[in-house]
């Protein structure tokens, strides 16, 4: 299960999470630019990072992700406006409209129906507030995904698909979320790392590495940012 794959790694995604906190604060800060006064979640926030890079900048925020041991670790990092609670991204435990401010980062490509997940942060937005997506993109071409995908499931059984640029588009447009903003940057990734990340090793290890995308020592992902208003 997904959920036992990220209770394994859950320290290590701590630690990383904790060496980019500060890059990660600054990005949300001009990217998102919040107002201060807003509610906020954070859907599928492992350890937190999204929701601790927003605690300071706005009234309030909620983490919601599946792995307990995760959701410790987010609880030892966290200020007094920030909580973080057990539920499921495609079926969240709060009524609509409850939020001025929706975000995920790095969840779509572990939920086998994404779109589940889009719908739920369209539903928990209050018209007029903002919804913050942030995940790795597929390319366009099928048969340029496919090995991509086939990569990143050997490196981590937990990962389900990637979503190009086009298929997010549509989901948002489908859920009544309007573009205010996107950009797409390329995210370099040691590659010894990336699987220590994800606590593939043996021969899970060997079958990642014969599969890399660009070689064995680094991997060259497509990051998207998204923010988006609730009509």
């Amino acid at each position: 299960m997904a959920e036992d794959r990220f209770a394994r790694t859950a320290q290590r995604a701590a630690a990383r999470q904790d060496s980019r906190a500060a890059e990660l604060a600054e990005q949300v800060h001009s990217f998102v630019q919040p107002a201060g006064d807003e509610r906020a979640i954070d859907v599928g926030c492992g350890a937190g990072a999204l929701a601790l890079a927003l605690a300071p900048l706005v009234r309030e925020v909620v983490g919601v992700d599946r792995v307990p041991e995760l959701l410790e670790l987010a609880r030892e990092r966290a200020p007094a406006n920030a909580q973080f609670i057990e539920a499921d991204a495609t079926s969240l435990p709060f009524d609509a409209a409850s939020f001025d401010l929706v975000g995920t980062l790095r969840t779509l490509h572990h939920v086998r129906r994404p779109e589940l997940v889009i719908a739920e942060l369209a539903r928990v937005a209050r018209a007029g507030g903002r919804v913050l997506v942030i995940d790795q993109l597929a390319p366009i071409d099928p048969l340029d995904a496919f090995p991509i995908d086939r990569f990143e499931r050997a490196r981590d059984a937990a990962h389900a698909r990637l979503l190009p640029d086009i298929d997010l588009r549509q989901l948002f447009e489908a859920n009544s979320l309007a573009l205010l903003r996107s950009r797409q940057e390329e995210e370099s990734r040691e590659l010894g790392a990336y699987l220590d990340l994800a606590g593939c090793d043996g021969d899970a290890r060997a079958q990642a590495l014969s599969l890399a995308p660009h070689g064995p020592d680094s991997y060259v992902a497509t990051l998207g940012c998204y923010l988006l208003e609730s009509r």
